[in-house]
């Protein structure tokens, strides 16, 4: 039998308790046939204050992450996507590797992970210098940094937020974020990336790449892009980037 509103594709979707940002984005960008499903990776303790924050807020990830991937299957999903982003960086290029490697052991599904569907992008729209946007402590910031050059980008400059808390993410200011995707434009870029699926960026970036001219990469549109597009769903949406309305 086929799902009566998942006829297309049902996603099962992996997303920390404390993220506001992730499941509102991906409902925005939702086509007809396409069904997204959370399960929520429990979070006792949010502060992220400090590179021994981040590090602690990513061991509870680690450590409840198969038991959330046990809820979600019981939906019966076609498709996995990522609803976090900063673990599908960690450990650079073989670290994702390893991520994808572990959802598909425990779901025996495929997965979009931000950290390739970034990749994914900047190779389709042929960057090669890029800049960074990211919540994160400067921890995570050299691991993103790491993933990006071993593809063979270089980067130019990352911008860390250092957001104290898991929920402070999504609260971080339009303005504040405008004013760092200006900042990371004047580096000569090709592209800029935004990591942080907590960080509201998908409208706003859509908005930039008419101001700055280049490709603005926000990590939600990017992920959501690569899940449609592994399931051979090519349809197109407005407002959500480039990468959803021309590719």
């Amino acid at each position: 039998m086929t799902d009566a509103l998942g006829w297309r594709r049902k996603f099962g979707v992996i997303a920390p308790s404390t993220n506001t940002i992730v499941e509102p984005d991906f409902s925005s960008m939702t086509v007809p046939g396409v069904t997204a499903h959370f399960s929520r990776i429990h979070i006792r303790d949010q502060n992220m204050a400090g590179d021994e924050g981040m590090e602690r807020l990513l061991d509870q990830i680690r450590a409840e992450i198969g038991a959330a991937c046990e809820r979600v299957m019981t939906c019966e999903p076609d498709y996995m996507v990522m609803g976090m982003s900063a673990e599908t960086f960690w450990g650079g290029v073989e670290g994702n590797r390893a991520f994808v490697r572990q959802i598909h052991d425990l779901t025996g599904l495929r997965v979009a992970t931000g950290a390739e569907a970034c990749d994914r992008a900047l190779k389709l729209h042929g960057a090669r210098r890029i800049g960074v946007l990211t919540p994160y402590q400067p921890v995570g910031d050299a691991n993103v940094r790491t993933f990006f050059s071993e593809l063979g980008f270089e980067v130019a400059k990352v911008i860390g937020l250092k957001c104290p808390t898991a929920v402070s993410i999504a609260h971080v200011p339009e303005e504040e974020l405008r004013l760092a995707l200006q900042e990371l434009a004047r580096g000569d870029v090709d592209a800029l990336v935004q990591c942080g699926t907590n960080l509201s960026m998908v409208r706003l970036a859509d908005e930039a790449e008419r101001w700055l001219g280049i490709p603005v990469i926000a990590i939600n549109a990017a992920t959501w892009w690569m899940a449609l597009r592994d399931n051979g769903i090519q349809d197109t949406l407005q407002g959500a980037g480039a990468l959803l309305r021309e590719h």
